[in-house]
């Protein structure tokens, strides 16, 4: 989704209910609190009712992270970045992703809001349970902790500099996906898959564009 001018100031209003509107919207730390407890149970359940070791529940939780790292991938590749001539389609992207892209100073839409993610989370703890039946319990956790670092660490790139300097590639990765084309540098949370599949930007051949990178940070 192109968009001849970027906008530094505002957001896009996606719903002409203002009670709609309103769901749109949320802070990072509310999406954290809502989902510790929910992990925290989820992982005691596995280990004290279902009967799962520390190990193996650890390697589980640590398995689902990864995993989350190639969903996040495949989601902001072939879904976020959809290409569709179909006016249903265009809408849901820009719903989803391109009203980013066209506000990147937004800082209450890199997190999905409570009420759209509480439904969605349920829905994919069903498929994994339909799936993993009781491993579900240690595999969620991981996932959802993907999302939180996911969602966390795009809150940052937009915020600070990095603040250490094996990070700076990533965040290099992430503006230039902004400014310089949406092809590539779909890695948020991690540049692994970018790096597998082909999709990282050659920083050596990038030159740092300064008064771009400052257009996609949020004001102090």
């Amino acid at each position: 989704m192109k968009f001849e001018k970027i906008k530094n100031k505002g957001q896009a209003r996606l719903f002409e209910s203002r009670y709609l509107e309103m769901l749109t919207k949320t802070h990072p730390l509310i999406i954290w609190g809502m989902y510790i407890p929910i992990m925290g149970y989820m992982l005691y359940y596995s280990h004290d009712t279902l009967g799962n070791s520390l190990g193996r529940v650890g390697l589980v939780f640590a398995g689902a992270l990864f995993f989350w790292t190639f969903f996040e991938y495949i989601m902001h590749r072939f879904l976020f970045h959809l290409v569709s001539e179909n006016p249903t389609w265009i809408r849901i992207i820009y719903v989803l992703h391109g009203n980013h892209h066209e506000y990147p100073r937004d800082k209450q839409r890199l997190f999905m809001p409570p009420v759209p993610s509480l439904l969605l989370s349920s829905v994919i703890f069903a498929i994994m349970y339909v799936i993993m039946q009781g491993t579900a319990f240690m595999f969620f956790p991981g996932f959802i902790l993907g999302y939180l670092i996911y969602g966390t660490m795009h809150y940052a790139i937009h915020a600070w500099n990095p603040p250490f300097k094996f990070l700076k590639p990533l965040w290099r990765n992430h503006h230039l996906h902004h400014y310089k084309s949406d092809d590539k540098g779909f890695g948020v949370s991690s540049s692994f898959w970018d790096r597998v599949f082909g999709t990282f930007f050659d920083l050596d051949k990038e030159k740092d564009d300064k008064e771009k990178v400052k257009s996609l940070m949020f004001d102090k």
